[in-house]
């Protein structure tokens, strides 16, 4: 295979990136030296259609509904290739949704406004602007930070905006996706920068080192205050990612749209359905990716209502439950569940939207709050134990044991009552093989009701026997905690089944 000067390139397996243009002719020669094909080579020659890790550019003179540009986009999501933009692009900017998930309206609104103060100030005699944006740079100083959030929300190569001046402030009137023989001349030097440093960035390794085979995004968020991982853990596992030559990429909400570039989805933020977590969980799956936690996890797993019904059907060990329903006797749930009993809203998280109350006063106060978010609530019997089991199951096999102790003079082990200082027990883990083996069958037993993804299982050890309190589809791995025993080799056991289920999928 040749490029556009003629000159020998490496077969197209072996580039990790390949570049789509209408004709060899499209591509300047003071553009870069990459793996340039033609869309009638990309759309015939049964060499593309068997690449494995082939990242795509595609540069075609039209991205147009059924156009040859977007059966490029349609085949390379088709094929399980990474190709921006994605068909999801395209679709969007057609439709002009300019605001989707990964962009919050607010935020955007905002930084628009900045950019204006700074390039004219508050009073403009100007009532429109245009920018280019490519690959994330801006031929515009001033809108350097709005054309990094526009490229996070259309992976689109080359973008055309234009600003039209509202009562307001100022707004996006049109995005268009622009083709490479539409770059104007005097923007082509910025395109060359760009392009040579976004395929730079992710797609160009230093030589010397492996090229790393799969691609893995963890998604988190900075500011969330009781994450599943903490920092330490989450560089734990890029940095053993890297010894298993699997690159550990960490993602935010942002980054929908860029979902297709990668193999497999970690969800490390703790989930909800009407959460974009749960469509990022979606949306992965429907690219083929391999989810962890995957959307029928989240569904079981994050609704309490659902998991008491699923243990009770499937004789699974469990308190006492029984669903409350808004505006319900209170006298039927005092007959079947003696005080105190445990009121929890069906999708809380982190002993949140979960109370103990220990007479009717109180348990009529406290379903009165909890039916203004939800219908219907659960009500549990209250079994005190100094600490609650979790057991880590990893595709139906125990991972690790550990014992997490209730807050200090308090019954849950998480205290959100208290403004400072810990609020939560201590955690001690323990081999999996030195945990009493009905804990860790009661565990496995609940688990595989759900899936084969990564579980944690919550129990209780009372002198009645053990009991399964919940099923967790986003169980913490947090360093100095659930890493105690087992250190780098519980990352590394969770790392290898994602190559396990890439590799098994390919």
């Amino acid at each position: 295979m040749a490029d556009i000067n003629g000159k020998s390139t490496p077969a197209a397996g072996a580039e990790k990136y390949i570049v789509i243009v209408e004709n060899k002719n499209d591509w300047d020669v003071s553009y870069p030296s990459l793996n340039i094909i033609t869309v009638k080579d990309y759309l015939s020659d049964p060499l593309y259609t068997k690449l494995k890790d082939a990242k795509i550019i595609n540069l075609s003179r039209s991205y147009r509904y059924l156009s040859r540009g977007y059966f490029c986009s349609f085949l390379a999501e088709a094929r399980k290739q990474r190709i921006i933009p994605s068909v999801r692009t395209l679709r969007d900017l057609s439709k002009k949704a300019i605001y989707q998930i990964d962009t919050d309206v607010d935020e955007l609104d905002d930084i628009i406004e900045k950019c204006f103060l700074k390039l004219w100030g508050k009073h403009s005699q100007h009532d429109s602007i245009e920018i280019y944006v490519f690959f994330g740079l801006c031929d515009n100083p001033y809108f350097e930070k709005f054309a990094e959030e526009i490229f996070d929300t259309f992976r689109c190569p080359v973008l055309k905006i234009e600003f039209e001046k509202e009562k307001d402030g100022w707004e996006i009137s049109t995005i268009k996706a622009l083709t490479l023989n539409a770059i104007p001349e005097d923007r082509k030097e910025l395109f060359s920068a760009s392009i040579a440093k976004y395929t730079k960035r992710r797609w160009v390794r230093p030589r010397g080192k492996n090229i790393l085979r799969y691609d893995l995004a963890i998604l988190y968020n900075p500011e969330e205050k009781l994450p599943p991982s903490n920092k330490k853990a989450l560089n734990k596992f890029i940095s053993i990612g890297k010894k298993l030559n699997i690159d550990v990429e960490l993602i935010t909400k942002k980054d929908y749209s860029r979902l297709a570039e990668y193999d497999a989805l970690f969800i490390r933020e703790t989930t909800a359905l009407e959460h974009y977590t749960y469509m990022f969980s979606k949306k992965a799956e429907s690219e083929g990716l391999i989810v962890i936690d995957d959307p029928d996890s989240i569904l079981r797993c994050t609704n309490k209502v659902y998991l008491a019904e699923l243990l009770n059907a499937n004789k699974i060990p469990a308190p006492k439950s029984m669903i409350f329903i808004k505006d319900s006797n209170v006298e039927n749930l005092e007959c079947t569940i003696p005080y105190p009993v445990v009121l929890k809203i069906p999708d809380g998280s982190f002993s949140l939207g979960v109370y103990k109350a220990g007479n009717r006063e109180e348990l009529v106060k406290i379903s009165e709050l909890l039916f203004r978010e939800s219908d219907i609530i659960l009500a549990q019997e209250f079994l005190y134990t100094e600490f609650d089991w979790r057991i880590g199951i990893l595709n139906r096999t125990p991972l690790y044991a550990s014992q997490y102790f209730m807050s200090g003079k308090h019954w849950q082990i998480y205290n959100h009552a208290v403004k400072s200082g810990a609020n939560y027990g201590r955690t001690r883990t323990i081999p999996v093989e030195e945990a009493p083996e009905p804990v860790v069958t009661a565990a496995l037993n609940a688990a595989n009701l759900i899936g084969n993804g990564l579980y944690g299982v919550d129990l209780k050890q009372t002198d009645n026997g053990v009991v399964v309190i919940e099923v967790n589809d986003n169980p913490s791995i947090e360093a100095g905690d659930e890493d105690a025993y087992l250190k780098d080799e519980l990352y590394r056991k969770i790392l290898m089944h994602f190559i396990e289920k890439i590799e098994k999928r390919a």
